[in-house]
């Protein structure tokens, strides 16, 4: 038998796809690889990072499993060492995506490829509104009564946005609308990056009955920028408090939303019910509400998704397809509004639950995944100070497992950059010294990392304690910038606006990507995507 399990042909796949039951596929490259090529309903679950995140993705052991690659051999690895953390029903396509493209289905690009299709979806079925960049340039010239709203994360609004507009991510636009918005007669722009959330934030108003004139900005700040109009850096603009008079007309926004779509609200016996039932169903309960009030109070056991950016890239929260979710909200806005769009999406088992009935508010900050394995795995460790004095003595060589935008942005000084499923390869790269230090964020993946070189390389292995993170904490400098990379910087896939080279080019590549989903998604037999019109 393969070493990552049994083997499933590409037409049973298929099959099992379309079957009705949970299913998880999971593609075992990096970002950047699996954004060249992948099958539609794959979540990319990187086989470097694998036992970070794959209990969060897949936390039923027993959920049906499949991984697939590009036959780099990384799904044979993965499933096996799933296999070897409990999960019991793991195969592996046979052939991978040579094999999936042969017999005749379709391979697509880009990440979050289901979400972005859906959007598109929406647009197409829905006839959502638009306007573009120089018609929204116009009004703002001539001073027009209207609003701007970024429906992106705040960070991404701080670090690019049109002048004048207000960070509102997406779920929080039916919740704080009227506050914003006092008066019918303002027009109402929603925009983001390229095109989702631009589409799915101002279709959210519109599904809610607000009276004003609600649009999308067509393709968003990409669009702006080749417009040639200016995008600033920094900008801090952000919603009030929600009044009382807001939260009234929030809460009837979104009932009207619930009835139209017949969104269930569940109470906490339902809960208890569907926990006790996770070792035989899917069950994710996912928080909508912002990072900050998660980090500040949410219910046990629930995870951080804040609503717009779990509309937008849905395979980064829950891999499960067929799978029970419930999503968590203190007044059941937000919560309502996402459900609306996850059940068109193909989500049918989806039901909203306040926050006190969910567990209340008991635990603080934020979710740190649980790291698979890390209990069966012993490295030596070294303290920050003792590796400073090891790498001033030249007798230690540190080798950094961050992502790499992270490394560019920080990382102890002398350190090379490796990505964990090719470590063994980029030791070839590195001067050998007496001892070798592996270090990640927090230390974890880099114990994780140490395992897999066991008897493989001749010089002691540590682990520097509490990572690069204790570095930091200890007051010891940092050196930035792409300096010594030991390995293919794949393990991101770079925003059009993070290119080195023709940004431009690569925001019209990006935005003619997106815009012909919906034509594919006219031909694609395994999209569950269901648009309510009426």
């Amino acid at each position: 038998m393969p070493v990552g399990g049994r083997r499933i042909k590409a037409d049973a796949l298929k099959a099992q796809l379309r079957d009705g039951q949970e299913i998880a596929l999971l593609d075992a490259r990096e970002e950047a690889t699996f954004d060249k090529r992948h099958i539609f309903m794959a979540s990319c679950v990187p086989l470097s990072r694998m036992e970070l995140i794959v209990d969060d993705l897949v936390p039923r052991r027993s959920t049906r499993v499949v991984w697939c690659d590009d036959g780099e051999g990384l799904a044979d690895v993965a499933a096996a060492r799933m296999s070897a953390l409990g999960y019991t029903d793991v195969s592996v396509l046979d052939g991978g995506m040579a094999t999936w493209e042969q017999v005749g289905y379709r391979l697509y690009n880009g990440v979050h490829v289901p979400s972005k299709a859906f959007a598109e979806v929406v647009e197409h079925e829905a006839q959502t509104p638009w306007i573009t960049a120089e018609a929204l340039k116009g009004m703002i010239d001539r001073g027009e009564d209207m609003v701007l709203f970024d429906s992106r994360s705040y960070e991404e609004y701080h670090r690019n946005s049109i002048p004048g507009a207000i960070s509102v991510p997406g779920a929080e636009l039916v919740y704080r609308y009227t506050d914003m918005v006092p008066s019918p007669d303002t027009m109402v722009i929603v925009n983001c990056g390229g095109r989702t959330r631009s589409i799915i934030g101002s279709q959210s108003l519109i599904n809610a009955g607000f009276p004003n004139q609600i649009v999308s900005l067509k393709n968003g700040t990409q669009a702006w920028h080749l417009a040639g109009y200016e995008v600033i850096d920094g900008a801090t603009r952000q919603p009030p408090d929600v009044s009382v008079a807001g939260l009234e007309a929030a809460r009837a926004a979104a009932a009207r939303v619930a009835e139209r779509f017949s969104i269930s609200t569940i109470d906490k016996a339902t809960l208890d019910t569907w926990r006790a039932e996770a070792e035989s169903r899917t069950l994710y309960v996912l928080d909508v509400r912002t990072p900050s009030e998660y980090e500040a109070g949410h219910a046990p056991g629930s995870l951080s998704a804040p609503g717009g950016q779990l509309v937008q890239e849905t395979d980064s929260y829950m891999a499960t397809w067929g799978a029970r979710v419930v999503l968590v909200d203190d007044n059941g806005v937000r919560a309502t509004m996402t459900a609306s769009w996850l059940m068109q999406m193909g989500w049918r088992d989806v039901a909203i639950i306040g926050l006190d009935a969910a567990g209340g508010a008991c635990a603080k900050g934020p979710h740190l995944p649980q790291a698979l394995g890390l209990d069966r795995v012993s490295a030596s460790t070294i303290e920050a100070s003792t590796l400073q004095e090891a790498l001033a003595s030249g007798i230690a060589q540190v080798v950094d497992l961050d992502w790499s935008r992270n490394y560019y942005q920080g990382h102890i000084p002398g350190a090379w950059f490796a990505i964990r499923a090719r470590l063994r390869d980029a030791l070839n790269q590195l001067p050998m010294t007496e001892t070798l230090v592996l270090t990640s964020p927090d230390g974890r993946l880099a114990q994780l990392a140490a395992a897999d070189l066991d008897g493989v390389v001749p010089v002691p292995v540590k682990v520097l304690s509490g990572g690069t993170q204790a570095w930091c904490e200890a007051g010891l400098p940092l050196e930035t910038g792409a300096t010594r990379l030991a390995a293919e910087v794949d393990d991101i896939r770079l925003r059009a606006r993070e290119e080195s080279g023709n940004r431009e080019e690569a925001m019209r590549a990006y935005l003619a990507w997106e815009i012909e989903l919906v034509n594919q998604m006219a031909t694609e037999e395994d999209h569950r995507f269901q648009v309510m019109t009426e």
